[in-house]
């Protein structure tokens, strides 16, 4: 089967890596990939967001496949288009994908829908002293939230009412978000802890991934700006067998119902981004992808051919397939360059990767890396690699992937030193 994997980033390389194990030989190419990517296929030089490229080259090169990776171009329509010239693909259409393309949609869907969420206020661009005066009246803490795509960078939690007023100011008065920030969701602020949990679905039935949980902020204990994700691990203790039946017939199942009443069947991968409080789970987000570094702890722990996951997903039929998980436990850190999630410097020079990659039960998986002109890997993003441990438990799991990331140096690398460590609390406690 001809595959083609659109992104280049981690969550990329770890689909890929994948599709490589599965027991079929698949011909995988990556739009535009990287250099990991590369050790499994072929790159080619097309942007994720070029949508008429891509559609020219999947119809050109006669792909079976096209798996999308990021977002950006599920909300520009990729799969419509796509569909459109008859090409399979996982994700869902331009309509389905506004779950993640603008969380007033979201918001307006939950409450339709009866999904449980934070309480919240929508306030336009135009509206910026009704918001500040919004903040004023109810105080904090709240979660201020740039309605569009933000590069998982767009929501600030803001624990006094300065910082709120502040947040809003910069986002709807001085732009600091761009368009994504023309409207922003306030929203009350949830207690808890959050889960990840993953639905893949061809519009009617669904399959649940193994459940996982991101460190969504820089620093070690949660602080910080939020990021990209610095680190994740799964399965996540939190979701016990019965949180998890109760967010498939509260969140998943509405959800798919409710976006089918909406003439928009939602197919491909369901991300609910959840917050488990003491009333119980309610949704934090949605987002119509796998998560990054959610992917790097997921997808190794399927023991089902994971490619015809997705074509089962792709050609309506996910009723047939029956997904085997592994009972091991994964864990992932990710090294980033000095400065992010705000201003780093890229060309420093990288060691240790392919030693770190050939360790027992020990992946590395590259997002900012590129090859230099002497064939040395150097940065190229704020998010550089991830390195995942897999384990018999998540101790386990943690410690391989922090020897792992012992082995590897550049200059300005910095990480999370405490990834894994409620899911450990958790695991103590029983």
């Amino acid at each position: 089967m001809k595959i083609l994997v659109v992104g280049g980033g981690g969550r990329e390389h770890a689909i890929v890596q994948s599709l490589a194990e599965t027991v079929n030989e698949h011909q995988i190419t990556t739009a535009p990939g990287n250099a990991g990517t590369a050790a499994f296929g072929m790159n080619v030089s097309i942007a994720a967001d070029d949508v008429d490229a891509l559609c020219r080259y999947a119809t050109r090169e006669a792909i079976d496949m096209v798996i999308v990776g990021p977002e950006i171009p599920l909300v520009l329509g990729l799969a419509d288009r796509l569909k459109e010239k008859n090409v399979s693909v996982v994700g869902p259409t331009m309509l389905a994908a506004r779950l993640e393309g603008s969380k007033a949609f979201a918001k307006f869907f939950m409450e339709k829908n009866g999904i449980p969420t934070a309480s919240y206020q929508l306030f336009h661009r135009s509206n910026v002293d009704e918001a500040l005066a919004y903040i004023r009246t109810h105080g904090a803490p709240v979660v201020v939230k740039a309605s569009g795509l933000a590069a998982g960078k767009g929501a600030i939690v803001c624990m006094s009412e300065e910082n709120a007023l502040e947040a809003v100011s910069a986002i709807l008065h001085d732009n600091s978000m761009g368009d994504a920030g023309e409207e922003i969701v306030i929203e009350s602020f949830m207690e808890g802890e959050e889960a990840s949990v993953f639905a893949v679905t061809d519009g009617t039935d669904y399959v649940i991934l193994p459940t996982a949980q991101d460190h969504k902020r820089v620093g070690d204990g949660d602080t910080g700006p939020n990021t990209g994700g610095m680190g994740a691990y799964a399965p996540a203790p939190v979701m016990t067998e019965e949180l998890l039946d109760e967010v498939c017939r509260t969140v998943v199942e509405p959800t798919l119902e409710g976006m089918r009443k909406e003439g928009s069947p939602y197919s491909g991968i369901l991300y609910c981004g959840l917050m488990i409080t003491a009333e119980g789970p309610k949704v934090v987000e949605f987002n119509c992808r796998l998560g990054d570094p959610e992917s790097q702890v997921v997808l190794p722990l399927i023991k089902s051919d994971i490619a015809e996951l997705f074509r089962s997903v792709a050609d309506g039929c996910l009723s047939d397939y029956e997904l085997e998980i592994s009972n091991e436990s994964a864990a992932c850190v990710v090294l980033a360059s000095e400065g992010y999630p705000r201003t780093y410097e890229k060309g420093k020079t990288i060691s240790g990767i392919g030693a770190t990659a050939g360790r027992e039960k020990t992946f590395v998986y590259q997002a900012g890396v590129a090859v230099n002109d002497a064939g040395d890997s150097v940065t190229s993003g704020g998010r550089v690699l991830a390195v995942t441990g897999l384990g018999s438990d998540l101790l386990e799991a943690v410690d391989r992937a922090y020897e792992g990331v012992r082995t590897i140096a550049f200059e300005g690398q910095f990480y999370r030193q405490d990834i894994g460590e409620k899911g450990l609390a958790r695991t103590t406690l029983l």
